[in-house]
C-alpha cells in the first residue's frame, strides 16, 4: 500500500501513514493541535492550512468544497476531517 509523509508543523512531527488516511486522523494519534468538531465536513472547525503538498491530497468532496467557500477559507486551506494524503510529502498547521 502507497505511503505519505505527513508533516505537523506545530509540534515538529513528521509521520508516515498509508494513503487515503485523513489528516484529523493522524493528528489524534500524534497529539498535533488540530480541533475538530463534527467530523462530517460541515463546522469548519478543523480547518488547515496545507503549508506544502497540497498536490498531494485528494481533492475537495462538492461538500468540504461549499463549507470552505461558505467559510471564505484562504487558498491552501482543507478540512482536516476530510483532507485524505494520497502520497508523498505534506506539511499542515492547524489554522
Amino acid at each position: 500500500m502507497p505511503k505519505a509523509n505527513v508533516t505537523f508543523q506545530d509540534v515538529g512531527i513528521t509521520v508516515s501513514v498509508p494513503a487515503g488516511t485523513r489528516l484529523i486522523e493522524v493528528s489524534e494519534k500524534i497529539g498535533a493541535g488540530i480541533t475538530y468538531g463534527c467530523r462530517e465536513g460541515e463546522c469548519c472547525t478543523c480547518l488547515t492550512e496545507v503549508v506544502s503538498g497540497y498536490e498531494h491530497l485528494a481533492a475537495p468532496s462538492v461538500l468540504e468544497d461549499q463549507v470552505l467557500k461558505d467559510n471564505l477559507a484562504p487558498r491552501h486551506h482543507r478540512l482536516a476531517c476530510q483532507a485524505q494524503v494520497l502520497k508523498g510529502d505534506v506539511i499542515v498547521k492547524p489554522a
